[in-house]
C-alpha cells in the first residue's frame, strides 16, 4: 500500500499533468514494485518555484520535482526499487520537461508494525489474510 507524494515547483501544474503523474506513478508502483493499484495513493503537491531550492537557490529555470514513496519494509528487492527510481525519473522528465540538476526519488521502507491503512497495521493485515493472499496483504 504505497503512499506516493510528488512535489513539483509549479503551482499552475495543469490537471492533465497532475493526472499523468498520478497514473504514471501508480502504474510504476504496480509494474516495478508489484503493488496493488487499488491500495496506491498519490498526492501531487504543486508548490511555488520560489519555495523549491537546490544548492540554496530557488529553482527558476526548470521544474523542480521530488518523489517520496512509503512502502512496507522487506517487500521489494533492490532491483525492483532501482526500476521504480529510474522509471519515476523518466516519468518526471516526460511529464514536466526540463528538470534541475537534482530531481530526487526516495523510497521509505516502513516496518509493517508501524505502517498501515484503515486503522490496521500492515503486520495485522498480513496475519489476518488467507494463506493465498498473504503476499498481497503486505504489498
Amino acid at each position: 500500500m504505497p503512499f506516493i507524494r510528488v512535489t513539483v515547483s509549479d503551482p499552475d501544474l495543469s490537471p492533465a499533468r497532475r493526472q499523468a503523474l498520478a497514473e504514471g506513478l501508480t502504474d510504476l508502483a504496480v509494474s516495478a514494485l508489484g503493488k496493488s493499484a487499488a491500495r496506491t495513493t498519490v498526492h501531487v503537491n504543486p508548490v511555488p518555484a520560489e519555495h523549491f531550492f537546490i544548492a540554496g537557490r530557488p529553482v527558476l529555470d526548470a521544474t523542480g520535482a521530488h518523489v517520496e514513496v512509503s512502502i512496507t519494509a522487506g517487500t521489494n528487492s533492490a532491483d525492483e526499487r532501482a526500476r521504480f527510481i529510474s522509471g519515476a525519473y523518466a516519468l518526471l522528465r516526460e511529464t514536466l520537461g526540463v528538470l534541475p540538476p537534482v530531481a530526487g526519488v526516495a523510497l521509505y521502507e516502513l516496518h509493517p508494525e508501524s505502517y498501515g491503512y484503515n486503522g490496521v497495521t500492515q503486520l495485522d493485515h498480513y496475519r489476518s489474510a488467507p494463506q493465498t493472499a498473504k503476499a498481497e496483504a503486505v504489498g
